[in-house]
């Protein structure tokens, strides 16, 4: 595996006051539709449908599904849940079991809970407003002109064509308008005898044909064939046994390991903790192990290394030793609090490193916080380090840390995307991973915010669903913010989950850079990996 040098396919936030209880609403009277999958011959009751043949085509490719072993019910109004489910299937998503639900009325147990947060996460569907989905409702033909729209990745802007095109084109909704111009023109949707009936219910026999029209077009169908490719998918182990690394990585996208193996000390040496059993069963897998090489953040131990050649042609000559028993693909050089002083020789033992690395087939990768002017980043010349490297890794994190005065978001959108701007504005795409944060942080309401603690994503999916807890969506944030009651006091939490990743890994993605990174495998849910894979995936379309 080590012949591998390769590229693999203080922001300020208002506490907002969240003044109604959210709570999740059970949803009964709906059976879950016959798997599509099992149905190999037309229903009994399409024979006289004009949809028969897109029913037939969206049922035997996976699409469709009917409301029973021989019944479609093609007249019958199609619900917001099973429009949201066929539209999953039809774009080769996964459905995605949000820990956080996106809506109060829609129960966590339903049939179709994670096909309607699949399609929340990317913005393709909305809610009715208040916090609510109606998933059993219909869906009216304008609404279908939307979903289509944001499916398809299209943009959209009215013109007066509508005018000219339906009789009832003054019926249509001043939101829906640019929608239902977009779909007339991709000939979607067309209506009939001059009348558009934006307000009329969608049969399933229509979403059929709606949904059977995008698979037509080949240049559209054939990405829909396409298989996933994530890129770098780098996980960090974190106070974890190597068994528990293993289970984290299998239930994950993770293709590249990052154990906590060698550290420096004061003697200069690098202190070796490798684990054989994972080096096996990374290589049995098909996984890369490119161990973490680190200072624990000790400023004049890496000093020691860094200002001396001397020093730092030892280190160099540890690690290729190491990198050469152990057929290692490469290293994550994960240095912190490093002096000002030492930007020079960081860059130096960088360059050092990677000549010798490369000579072996193994790759180096730079861990490096986002550079905001501050002395905490004044030792990473990021132009030079990503010249010389394979690899920079932005840690996207700690907008807000323990200790911040300033309670707030460890990683807002807007805070992560300028970010990675600035870092491309020095290192090329093909060289940038962008690490994403699997933890978030838990605020008192007290100003200054000192009192604040780490906690996972399963701690804060329990905290936001713990009896008079409020959660409220921040679109300028892209994430929710949670408020909960501890021993009397109001404590705040900017969450990350499924629909917060989504939207980072959607904008990362955008940019084409190399991959992504997760700090630390063990303290997401699993329900972030399917979101992961989506946003990757649906990113990827160029319809």
């Amino acid at each position: 595996m080590n012949n591998r040098i390769k590229k693999h396919a203080g922001l300020k936030v208002g506490i907002t006051l969240l003044a109604t209880l959210l709570t999740l609403g059970l949803v009964a009277g709906y059976s879950v539709p016959v798997e599509a999958a099992v149905v190999k011959q037309p229903f009994q009751d399409i024979n006289s449908s004009y949809a028969k043949d897109a029913i037939t085509h969206l049922v035997n490719k996976g699409i469709a599904a009917g409301t029973s072993e021989t019944r479609f019910e093609p007249k019958k109004a199609v619900t917001r849940a099973e429009f949201a489910t066929f539209a999953v299937r039809l774009l080769g998503l996964k459905p995605v079991k949000n820990n956080i639900s996106p809506y109060n009325d829609t129960s966590t147990t339903a049939w179709y809970y994670g096909n309607i947060a699949a399609m929340t996460n990317l913005s393709i569907l909305e809610g009715k407003g208040q916090g609510t989905f109606q998933p059993n409702a219909s869906i009216t033909r304008e609404e279908a002109a939307a979903l289509l729209v944001r499916m398809l990745k299209q943009s959209s802007v009215s013109t007066g064509l509508l005018s000219t095109t339906y009789n009832d084109a003054s019926d249509i909704s001043v939101w829906a308008r640019p929608y239902v111009q977009k779909v007339y023109q991709l000939g979607l949707m067309r209506g009939s005898d001059g009348l558009f009936r934006p307000q009329d219910q969608v049969t399933r026999e229509e979403a059929a044909v709606m949904l059977d029209a995008i698979l037509q077009k080949k240049e559209w169908s054939e990405q829909l064939e396409n298989p996933d490719s994530l890129g770098i998918q780098l996980g960090w182990q974190y106070d974890s046994t190597t068994a528990e690394f293993k289970k984290q990585v299998e239930q994950s996208e993770v293709n590249t390991l990052v154990p906590r193996w060698f550290f420096l000390n004061s003697s200069m040496q690098v202190t070796d903790h490798t684990d054989a059993t994972l080096l096996s069963w990374a290589s049995a897998t098909d996984r890369e192990v490119w161990p973490l090489l680190g200072n624990r953040s000790d400023p004049a131990m890496t000093h020691q290394m860094l200002s001396s050649s001397a020093n730092r042609a030892s280190v160099v000559a540890q690690v290729t030793a190491y990198v050469k028993k152990y057929k290692l693909d490469g290293i994550n050089v994960d240095f912190e609090n490093v002096q000002s002083a030492d930007r020079e020789g960081m860059t130096a033992f960088v360059t050092s490193l990677t000549a010798s690395l490369h000579s072996l087939g193994a790759v180096v990768s730079v861990d490096v916080s986002p550079d905001l002017g501050t002395d905490w980043t004044e030792a990473f010349d990021y132009a030079k380090l990503g010249a010389v490297s394979d690899y920079m890794v932005l840690m996207g994190y700690e907008e807000h840390w323990n200790g911040d005065p300033i309670a707030g978001s460890v990683a807002s959108l807007p805070w992560v995307e300028n970010a990675l701007d600035t870092m491309l504005s020095d290192v090329v795409r093909a060289k940038v991973i962008l690490a994403l944060p699997l933890y978030t942080r838990d605020w008192s309401s007290a100003s200054p915010a000192t009192d604040s603690w780490d906690i996972t994503l399963a701690e804060q999916g329990t905290r936001a669903r713990a009896a008079g807890s409020v959660r409220q969506w921040n679109a300028s944030l892209g994430q929710y913010v949670i408020g909960y009651l501890s021993n009397g006091m109001p404590r705040y939490i900017w969450a990350e989950d499924s629909r917060s990743l989504t939207a980072k890994v959607r904008m990362s993605t955008d940019r084409k850079i190399a991959g992504l990174a997760y700090w630390y495998m063990g303290g997401e849910t699993a329900d972030v990996w399917n979101a992961i894979s989506n946003a990757s995936r649906f990113e990827s379309y160029l319809f």
